[in-house]
């Protein structure tokens, strides 16, 4: 039960190992959904088709024998809407209320309501006690996204915004799970954030519910902090992330090694990830946790080896911008990863490069080290 007349009938998602086909989340989703139950009854959202039957079984004991009259789409996103044509097959007379982008898009699903209407920003809908305004998203990360807030026990129905991974059981730091969800789902549209936490600067909110994740009640000025953060892009704790990429082990050891000196130097955080075998998603993650970042890759072809190539499209495409960064190659015979990488760097925006890189020719070696404490000094100014 969210409040006297609001309950959550979302359902956890244990068994699924990649969100979007890409995410690893070993602690299970959550799809959310809620239901009000007033002088007339609004369902806010559906989920997957992988839990429609549960999540049927849900509204249907929250209803108690009432039938919806509303159902408010807020993203169309196959997690929340690919129940839908499941639950109008149930409730045919059910309205659905969404944003005109909306509504265009559902037959691309499949999906066909008898019954819409298209509402916009600042657009109202009073269920008796409740009255419910539509506050548009767009780009928060689909075109068609709006939020919703009720006004009675201003509670924010804020769609993806606010949400992580992990079931809502799962035992685990509401920041790291979010902030790793945030970034590789929304990063890429921080000006887009920033609008809507405008908008929401100007509501009394004491609740946040959104698509995924808890349900927020306490503290909300916290996590709202914590989206200001990350959507224009700050630093949001002072330390150095290390992202290396290694063919023989070579490479490997001189970020370890700099990590060491970091370390030794006094820095309060390193974070480190061997690319090729920790989760992009959390390495992503890491580089904009951190103001500064060391790139360590060895040569290859000519370029750089993928598994750097891949972290910094990921960077590029997540809007990466305003960060150190320091640079280090490793090149037996030909030295281009520091080139290469570079040449990647060179389309985001306001981030200040190290100079000199360090280049490392096959194994680590006293003037390697030398130069490694320079950068470390550097990355300490």
């Amino acid at each position: 039960m969210v409040t006297q007349d609001i309950r959550y009938i979302g359902v956890d998602d244990k068994d699924l190992d990649l969100f979007e086909g890409q995410y690893p989340i070993p602690n299970g989703i959550a799809y959310n959904s809620y239901v009000i139950l007033d002088e007339q009854v609004a369902v806010m959202d559906t989920v997957d088709a992988r839990k429609t039957e549960a999540f049927m079984a849900n509204l249907e004991a929250a209803l108690a024998g009432r039938t919806p009259d509303y159902l408010v789409v807020q993203h169309v996103e196959p997690d929340h809407a690919s129940s839908i044509q499941a639950f109008l097959d149930k409730f045919p007379g059910t309205e659905v209320i969404a944003t005109a982008k909306a509504l265009q898009m559902l037959p691309l699903y499949n999906i066909s309501p008898a019954h819409t209407r298209a509402v916009k920003e600042g657009d109202t809908l009073s269920l008796g006690r409740h009255e419910l305004t539509f506050v548009t998203a767009p780009m928060v990360h689909w075109p068609e996204v709006m939020v919703t807030y009720d006004k009675t026990d201003k509670v924010l129905f804020s769609a993806d915004a606010f949400g992580k991974f992990g079931a809502l059981d799962a035992q685990e730091d509401w920041d790291c799970e979010a902030r790793r969800y945030y970034f590789n789902i929304v990063g890429k549209y921080g000006p887009q954030v920033q609008a809507l936490l405008k908008k929401a600067a100007g509501l009394d909110l004491r609740i946040i519910c959104p698509l995924h994740g808890p349900v927020l009640k306490e503290n909300l000025g916290r996590y709202l902090e914590k989206y200001q953060i990350w959507s224009s892009y700050g630093v949001e704790s002072e330390g150095v992330f290390v992202a290396y990429a290694s063919l023989h082990g070579n490479t490997a050891r001189a970020a370890r090694k700099l990590k060491e000196i970091l370390e030794q130097k006094g820095c309060l955080k390193v974070a480190i990830a061997d690319l090729a075998r920790d989760d992009m998603s959390e390495a992503l993650e890491d580089a904009f946790r951190y103001g500064k970042v060391v790139l360590a890759a060895s040569s290859y072809n000519g370029g750089v080896i993928p598994w750097m190539d891949d972290f910094l499209h990921h960077l590029l495409a997540k809007n990466y911008q305003k960060r150190t960064v320091g640079l280090m190659e490793n090149g037996s015979w030909g030295p281009s990863a520091v080139r290469t990488m570079k040449g990647v760097l060179a389309q985001m925006k306001e981030l200040t490069i190290i100079e000199p890189a360090v280049t490392l020719r096959g194994a680590m070696k006293p003037g390697d080290v030398s130069a490694l404490e320079a950068l470390a000094k550097a990355l300490m100014a």
